[in-house]
């Protein structure tokens, strides 16, 4: 494991994050602070830091004998989706008011890797480039609370997205569902975008609930 200027701490809580977020560590699965310390090649220090950090998150918990994995569970996930729903719309709103043409641009290059990607059916680069979008939004909307309350939560249900978009046909509809926000966003039309948005986060929650439990696993 390699390390650059953010401290050690850091960048180990960052590892263990991704991998809990990304199903790497199951739910139930235990942990332990020296085979983190193998794992990742570093000192107890900070490992135990990360692990401070990770009961914070509630992504794992102590059960007395051991550190066990929660991650995001199929609840934490529709309450997750139920508060984007509520707010997103805010943050596109926002975009529109506050974002340049250069990051109007951003936004559209998101969009069209996105359609490359799809045409040639790459999923790994379709799931990194559906983060991208929102994030463009989250990055420029003129709200840190926004920001601070929409990216975690975008993080935290990488999981169930990166699942949800493993099939051809919801990928499909996910792009063509940023390509119509893209389109409202550059006519300006705010109760549109807004509509749009909450459509978007509604349809990823219908679907991941749709393809059932082998997901949660």
């Amino acid at each position: 494991m390699e390390y650059k200027t953010v401290s050690l701490a850091d960048q180990v809580f960052e590892r263990l994050e991704a991998d809990i977020l990304s199903g790497r560590y199951k739910r139930g699965e235990t942990i332990t602070e020296m085979q983190l310390c193998s794992e990742l090649g570093v000192s107890r220090t900070p490992v135990r830091e990360a692990l401070r950090r990770l009961y914070q998150e509630h992504l794992v918990e102590d059960n007395g004998k051991a550190t066990v994995v929660l991650g995001i569970s199929p609840q934490d996930f529709r309450d997750m989706c139920e508060i984007r729903i509520r707010i997103e719309g805010l943050a596109v709103r926002g975009f529109i008011r506050e974002a340049t043409p250069e990051e109007l641009q951003e936004l559209r290059e998101a969009i069209d890797f996105q359609q490359f990607y799809l045409s040639r059916s790459d999923a790994d680069h379709l799931k990194s480039l559906d983060g991208r979008f929102h994030d463009i939004i989250y990055d420029h909307c003129g709200s840190q609370v926004l920001r601070d309350t929409l990216e975690p939560l975008h993080n935290k249900v990488q999981k169930y997205r990166e699942a949800s978009l493993s099939q051809q046909d919801r990928a499909s509809l996910s792009v063509a569902e940023h390509e119509a926000i893209y389109q409202a966003i550059v006519k300006k039309d705010a109760d549109l975008a807004d509509r749009l948005m909450t459509e978007h986060v509604k349809n990823a929650l219908e679907n991941i609930i749709k393809k059932g439990m082998e997901i949660w696993d």
